[in-house]
This record gives structure tokens, C-alpha cells and sequence, in this order.
């Protein structure tokens, strides 16, 4: 069934599709740009700008309140003239439907329209052959096929298939892309962005962490990125890099100090006389302003005539565009964070790898892992940030004597960010390592992610004792199995019931949990000796008793403890 109208909920998840669509292309996007480091590569400054305006917006089932909120968010967020025709574009779609609680086709027909006029207004020198063209001509191209009683879908697969037409014509119509062979990234970006919203309402929700092939370039055109260029010589309007690169949100004031009429016009007329690339928004009493000059006190003076600044960058372009050059090579394959885990067993091991560890250090048999082995790893990861996960306590101490070790031999100058995750167990890694998002460009938060995921996991263990032993739970005898809930023994199975009884026992340590009633996720690793009839066994009695708890298991292999359970 077609969607004739939708609210601000479809909307946002609509949205929220684009941007990890534009997410799993945010490289190749950023491959074809032709412009400028010291703005950002488009990919990046277009996913930014969303996800921005995202993150600002709260749940409404109104779509002009959904709208207001995502385009007031895009504004302040927006990042390179890229990013900055995107919100403005965004904020043409919410003029348009400020009066829409839903929207139909037709509506949206007509916000693409008021969008794209938008953007062009943001442009003081507005560039055919760039996301303009190619959304200015995507939907004026189809307006009149589309109808009170056009579907949601139908309107939005013409105006992506009209999109990806005009896509084919951008380097006829701009010099630069022709001359580099490719096509307009920002145009593109916006393509996958839409392209995402599409697939929303044909069920497909997109995860950014899924390789997705280039299948949205236009037919006929090669997806590879085109001839190695320099990209420092140019900004996104083909300016050679020089002068400085200013960025600022100007508060207009009344008062005897301030002027008191502001026409946008005449701003951006005298802003002319300094510089080039400008891109200046109104938003009621505030200005956003972007511009290359090599007069930035003539801009500041002009701006302070009409209020103060809320926000303001400089970045002289030329001592970025040398210091690129100048680190490039070094920090080329440079990771922002790597993953060192600690475990034991040789399925575990592969596990961990397959959740993504930069390095897996072997704990062997005894589970204790010197210091000299985390130096060494981490003299062979090229990374900002190295986030460590013990498989036990003692671990975690040898791995804070390592990095003092490793400052030493190297010097704190070119020592990387060493965090030592509490992790007590391969169970609580595990959750750690799967809570984190890979895609998340937030060093601060994919840790924050991992310590989360730590929290809340508790984790039995099964082995044979190697000597009496007694508690206020239990009294084992040489040979005995027991059963520990968080590094305490909580249960014993005498050796001569082992066999018949051990199921039973690790079921009875479950239900110890203080809040087994809340849990919904069991992972399971076996280990030396245990055979496929065994894990069976369990976990049909994990199912019998706790019907509604997730189970998976990993033949881990591990020596010493025949099965850890982490349960969260």
C-alpha cells in the first residue's frame, strides 16, 4: 500500500535513513570532491550538517514542528558551503510546509521547489553544474507529473531518477569536474541522502556499518574515484587556497552602537568588497556568515557595525593547506582508536577479532598476561587512542604498568592515548566490544559506548576445583565443579554428580541472579572438552526456564572454565 501522506514521525525516520545512507557513501562522496581541505570534504560537512540538525530535533508527530526544529538544527550545524546549502535547502522545505501537520506529494513537490530557490539565495555567485543544477532541475523537471493523488514513493523515485539524469551532465557544465573526470560531489551527496528517505518507505532501513556498493552513480559512469589530483588547490568554488578561511554567527543589537536597519543584500554587497566565497543566512536576529578574505579585520569591523558575534572561526588556509602536506604522509593510515582484547582460547579469539579488536593478546592457560605483551602491541598499532579489555583483574593492572613501560621507551610526546576498560571477564568485553559503534567519529563516545556496555553484565563461570575450598556458599572438595557469579563461588556439584548434574547447576546460578527478571541476553562460550550434545543440553534448559531470554553461543575454546555465561 502507497503512502499518501506522512508526519513528522515518517519524516524523522525517513531522515534518519538519509543520513546513514550518506554515512556508508561518506568516502566515496568525499573521493569525488574536487574542493578544498581547509572547509572539510563534502561527504563529511553534508553528514555533519544532518546529523546535526538530527540531534537538535525532539519527537513530534507534527511534521512542520518536526521541520522546524531539524532545519533550525541544520543551520547552526551546517559545515562548508556544502553543508551550508544543504540547510538552507532544508530550510526552503520547512517555509514551505510551516503549516503541514502531514504532508502529501504535492506538498512536497512544492517544498523541493521552495528548497532549492532557497539555496540559490544562500550563493552569492550561484555555480551551474553543482547540487543547485542538480536540484533545481531534478524537480522542476517532474512538477507537473506529480498530483493531489501521486503516492509519497512515486514522487520521490522520479525526482531521484530526474536527479541522477542531470547528475550525468554536471561536468558539461562546470569546468573543473570535467577537467578531473568526475562528477559533483555535494550534488551526489544529496542524491544518497534522498536516495535513503526513498528506502525507508520500501521497508529498507540502511546500517551504516554495511558496505554498500556505489550503485547510485548514473549509468555509464565509472565508480572509481578518478585520477590522484591535488585537491589543497581548491575550495568549493575553485578558489586557490589563500587568505583565510572565516566562519561566524553575528547577534544583531539594537542601540546608540549598532546600525539600525539590516538588509541581507547590502551585507553581502559590502562583505564583496573583501572577499569571495560568501554564504550569508538570516535567521530572524541572527546571521550566519561564511567567507575567504585576506582582510579579515574589514570583516569583522563591517560585521560588529550591526551586533556582536555569538560564534566565530579563523583558519588561515594556506598554513592548513602546508601542514596537510606536511603530515600527510605520517598520518595517512593513522586510526583515531584501536581495540586491544585480552582473552583466552582460540575461538574466543576469533570472536573478538570478528567484533572488530585491532589486537587480541593470548592470556593462555593461566590468564595472566605480562606487561612486555601489551608494549608490544602497542608499538604495533598506529593509533590517537588504544582502548584496553582485560579478561580479568590481575590483567588490568598489567596493562597500566604497560603503558608507563611504553611511555618510557617511546617519550610522552609521541605516546598515544592508552585507556584501560575494567572489563573482569571475556563475557563483560564481549557486550563492551558490541555495544560500541565503529561508525561513530567520537573517539570520547565509542568509549563512553564500550564502558556502558560493561555495566549491568553479570557473568557465571564453570570449572573443576584443584583444591578444598569453603565459603559461607559452599565446601568443595579436590575434583569438585563449582560455579562463580561475578568472581564469587556461589555452588557446587560434587564430582561424583558432575556428570548427570553440572546443566542443573549452571541453571541454578542463573536464576541466582538478583535481576534475572530484567535480563534479555545471554551469550554463551564454550570451552575445552565440552562437546555439541552439551551445549544442547543447555540451552534447551535455558529456553525451558527462561523462555524469552536471547541465547546465542561461541564454540570458544577456552581452557580452565568449560563454559562462561554473560548474561545482560
Amino acid at each position: 500500500m502507497k503512502t499518501m501522506r506522512v508526519d513528522g514521525n515518517v519524516l524523522r525516520a525517513m531522515f534518519e535513513n538519509g543520513l546513514e545512507n550518506i554515512r556508508c557513501h561518506e568516502e566515496e562522496v568525499n573521493m569525488l570532491n574536487v574542493f578544498p581541505v581547509p572547509d572539510g570534504d563534502t561527504g563529511t560537512n553534508m553528514r555533519l550538517t544532518l546529523e546535526g540538525g538530527l540531534k537538535s530535533t525532539k519527537p513530534a508527530a507534527e511534521a512542520n514542528l518536526f521541520l522546524q526544529s531539524l532545519s533550525k538544527g541544520m543551520l547552526y550545524s551546517a559545515r562548508g558551503n556544502s553543508g551550508v546549502i544543504l540547510s538552507q535547502f532544508f530550510n526552503g522545505l520547512y517555509l514551505e510546509l510551516s503549516r503541514c501537520p502531514t504532508v502529501s506529494a504535492a506538498e512536497l513537490r512544492n517544498a523541493c521547489i521552495r528548497g532549492y530557490r532557497s539555496a540559490y539565495k544562500a550563493v552569492v555567485k550561484p555555480t551551474e553544474g553543482t547540487i543547485l543544477t542538480v536540484t533545481r532541475l531534478g524537480i522542476e523537471n517532474i512538477r507537473a507529473q506529480i498530483g493531489r493523488r501521486t503516492p509519497v514513493e512515486d514522487m520521490l523515485s522520479m525526482y531521484l531518477a530526474e536527479m541522477k539524469k542531470t547528475l550525468t551532465i554536471t561536468p558539461e557544465l562546470l569546468d573543473v569536474l570535467k577537467e578531473e573526470g568526475v562528477v559533483d560531489s555535494g550534488a551526489i551527496g544529496y542524491i544518497y541522502i534522498v536516495e535513503g528517505m526513498l528506502k525507508y518507505l520500501y521497508g529498507e532501513k540502511i546500517e551504516s556499518s554495511k558496505k554498500i556498493k556505489p550503485a547510485s552513480l548514473p549509468e555509464g559512469m565509472s565508480d572509481a574515484p578518478g585520477p590522484m589530483i591535488d585537491l589543497d588547490h581548491f575550495n568549493e568554488n575553485s578558489v586557490f587556497v589563500d587568505g583565510y578561511c572565516m566562519e561566524f554567527i553575528l547577534q544583531m543589537m539594537k542601540g546608540k552602537d549598532y546600525l539600525k536597519n539590516f538588509r541581507l543584500n547590502k551585507f553581502i554587497n559590502d562583505m564583496s568588497d573583501f572577499g569571495n566565497s560568501i554564504v550569508a543566512i538570516q535567521d530572524d536576529m541572527r546571521v550566519k556568515v561564511h567567507i575567504h578574505t585576506k582582510k579579515p579585520a574589514k570583516v569583522i569591523e563591517t560585521a560588529q557595525a550591526y551586533g556582536e558575534f555569538i560564534t566565530f572561526k579563523l583558519e588561515n588556509m594556506q598554513v592548513m593547506h602546508n601542514h596537510r602536506n606536511t603530515l600527510k604522509l605520517k598520518e595517512e593510515n593513522r586510526k583515531p582508536m584501536a581495540v586491544v582484547a585480552v582473552v583466552n582460547g582460540e575461538g574466543v579469539k576469533s570472536t573478538f577479532r570478528t567484533l572488530g579488536c585491532d589486537a587480541v593478546i593470548d592470556a593462555g592457560p593461566s590468564m595472566n598476561v605480562p606487561a612486555r605483551d601489551f608494549v608490544d602491541e602497542y608499538a604495533g598499532l598506529n593509533a590517537e587512542t588504544i582502548v584496553v579489555l582485560p579478561d580479568n583483574k590481575n590483567t588490568i593492572l598489567a596493562a597500566l604498568q604497560a603503558e608507563k613501560l611504553y611511555a618510557e621507551e617511546i617519550g610522552e610526546d609521541k605516546m598515544p592515548k592508552i585507556v584501560v576498560l575494567e572489563a573482569a571477564n571475556i563475557a563483560e568485553g564481549y557486550f563492551a566490544k558490541a555495544m560500541e559503534n565503529p561508525n561513530e567519529t567520537d573517539v570520547e563516545k565509542r568509549i563512553a559506548q564500550m564502558k556502558s556496555g560493561i555495566e549491568g553484565v553479570s557473568c557465571l563461570a564453570m570449572t573443576r576445583a584443584t583444591k578444598a575450598f569453603s565459603n559461607e556458599h559452599v565446601n568443595l572438595s579436590e575434583g569438585d565443579g563449582f560455579v562463580t557469579l561475578d568472581d564469587e563461588v556461589i555452588l557446587g556439584c560434587p564430582a561424583s554428580d558432575f556428570e548427570n548434574e553440572w546443566a542443573n547447576t549452571l541453571i541454578r546460578g542463573i536464576v541466582e541472579i538478583p535481576d534475572i527478571a530484567d535480563k534479555e541476553i545471554c551469550v554463551i562460550f564454550r570451552g575445552e572438552g565440552t562437546t555439541d550434545d552439551d551445549e544442547y543440553i543447555l540451552t534447551d534448559k535455558i529456553a525451558e526456564q527462561f523462555p524469552l531470554m536471547d541465547v546465542a553461543v561461541f564454540n570458544g575454546g577456552q581452557s580452565l572454565y568449560s563454559w562462561i555465561i554473560g548474561i545482560a
